[in-house]
């Protein structure tokens, strides 16, 4: 079984349902409101467990309501949580507004997730000892950093999501080896619109580089090789909250079961179809057997 760290947020989010996202300044009336146990790293973790990993989280919850069913929904998924710590105060939130055609904006407030600076003893063990580490940008770039470096210290296989899109370091760049990007996030990183020319400056920082693409599929590339396109199953998208997450924690236990990357990128992209095909993020995350059956 894949072992599989994941260094990243926690969060609820509160999604409200419309037919259109309101302009600035407007007032729109949704149909439903959901509060759903989310967060991008929680996500990965969730999808990685579902798809057959052997996953551990760390990061924060806080000491309120929310945070004690966010480790519960953790833990009913099989996540380990020994490292997901209760700090004072929130925990973070996440609010969605998902609209008619599936399509999504999100504020993030970090809540507990800001409080992870750095990491400790524990932490490290964990992902020395893991197959692969799953990092975001939803908690301080210190700790990101902290956990790419003891990875590539370990040769543990390193995979950054690099959401919230933002400038990164050089100094954690050099510990990336996949790094997976949307074709907006890719697009901002690299200067470059076209994902094929996004890519290829990408990997001037890193070996390997996914671009998800949404209903286009994924593009593959990597230094030395040809780029590889792996289609999207067509589906109508329900809500696209969390198809990304489920992307990346899927083809994390692809790849640690040791699996040709185009294969993987098709089993990841089988899971991510799956997903946007019910509401909410992690109650949508497919199961091993469905992905298998898709």
């Amino acid at each position: 079984m894949t072992a599989i760290a994941v260094l990243g947020s926690t969060n609820m989010d509160l999604v409200a349902y419309v037919a259109r996202a309101p302009e600035r300044g407007e007032t729109v009336t949704g149909r439903e409101f959901r509060t759903i146990p989310g967060g991008k790293g929680a996500n990965q973790a969730i999808a990685a467990a579902r798809a057959g990993g052997e996953v551990l989280m760390i990061g924060a919850v806080g000491d309120d309501a929310y945070g004690t069913r966010l480790r519960a929904e953790l833990e009913h998924a099989g996540v380990e949580t020994d490292l997901l710590h209760t700090a004072e105060g929130p925990s973070g939130t996440a609010h969605i507004v998902v609209d008619d055609r599936g399509g999504n904006a999100i504020v993030v407030i970090p809540g507990a997730n800001g409080t992870i600076h750095t990491l400790g003893p524990g932490e490290m063990a964990a992902i020395a000892e893991a197959d692969l580490l799953l990092l975001q940008l939803e908690l301080p770039l210190s700790a990101v950093v902290e956990g790419a470096r003891m990875a590539h210290a370990q040769d543990v296989r390193t995979i950054l999501t690099p959401s919230p899109v933002q400038t990164l370091p050089d100094e954690l760049l050099e510990f990336v080896d996949l790094l997976i990007p949307n074709e907006h996030e890719a697009c901002a990183l690299s200067g470059n619109s076209e994902p094929h020319a996004a890519a290829e400056i990408l990997l001037r920082k890193v070996p390997e580089v996914v671009i998800t693409l949404g209903g286009k599929g994924c593009l593959y590339a990597a230094r030395g090789g040809q780029p590889v396109h792996v289609p999207a199953p067509e589906v109508t998208a329900v809500d696209t909250t969390g198809a990304g997450d489920t992307f990346v924690g899927t083809l994390a236990v692809a790849l640690g079961e040791g699996r040709p990357m185009a294969e993987a990128l098709a089993w990841a992209s089988s899971a991510a179809a799956l997903c946007v095909q019910k509401p909410g993020a992690s109650m949508s995350m497919p199961y091993r057997a469905e992905i298998d059956a898709a």
